[in-house]
C-alpha cells in the first residue's frame, strides 16, 4: 500500500501508525533518506494491500454520529456510533484499517479494528448506552453485534473516512 505524507508527519509516527517496523518500510522505499521526507511524498508501507483493491469504504460521520458502509460507492449498511469526547477528539482524516483482535476485553467490547493512527480505532463497548454520544477517547464505539457485524464483512486495508 502507499501513504502520502502529511504535513507534520516523520518516517517514525508513520511505522507506528502502521504497526509495521521502522526497517521494513525504509527497505521497501529504497533511496529514502528517513530523516527527510516531505507532504505528498508516496511511501511505500510494506505488508498491507492497497486499499485501491478494496471495494469497500466506511464514511464515518462525527457530527451525525453514524458509521456508512458502502460497496463500489453504494450504501450497504447505516451503524449509530460513539465518538470522542471534548479533549479527545475523534480524528478527521483518511485512514486505513490494519488488523483486527477479537475479543479485546474491557470498554473495547466484543472486537476492535485499528486505524492507520496510532491508539485509534473501531470497537465494541461494554457500555451500549454510550452509543449516540460524544464520551470515548477518539475512537469509534459501536454496539458489539454491529462491529462484529462490519468486521466480518470488511477485510485488512479498508478505507476509513472520518469527517466532522
Amino acid at each position: 500500500m502507499i501513504h502520502t505524507v502529511k504535513p507534520g508527519e516523520t518516517l517514525t509516527q508513520i511505522s507506528r501508525d502502521y504497526r509495521t517496523p521502522l526497517p521494513a518500510i525504509i527497505g521497501a522505499n529504497p533511496g529514502i533518506d528517513p530523516n527527510i521526507i516531505y507532504p505528498g511524498q508516496s511511501i511505500i508501507i510494506p505488508g498491507l494491500p492497497s486499499p485501491a483493491t478494496i471495494p469497500y469504504l466506511i464514511d464515518v460521520s462525527i457530527n451525525n454520529r453514524t458509521l456508512r458502509l458502502l460497496r463500489d460507492g453504494v450504501l450497504q449498511k447505516q451503524y449509530p456510533i460513539a465518538v470522542g469526547r471534548i479533549l479527545h477528539g475523534t480524528p478527521v482524516g483518511d485512514f486505513i484499517i490494519i488488523n483486527k483482535a477479537p475479543n479485546p476485553g474491557g470498554p473495547f467490547g466484543t472486537m476492535w479494528m485499528s486505524l492507520s493512527k496510532q491508539h485509534y480505532g473501531i470497537h465494541g463497548t461494554n457500555d451500549p448506552s454510550s452509543i449516540g454520544k460524544a464520551v470515548s477517547r477518539g475512537c469509534i464505539r459501536m454496539y458489539n453485534q454491529d462491529v462484529e457485524e462490519l468486521a466480518a464483512i470488511v477485510p485488512i486495508g479498508t478505507r476509513v473516512t472520518i469527517h466532522p
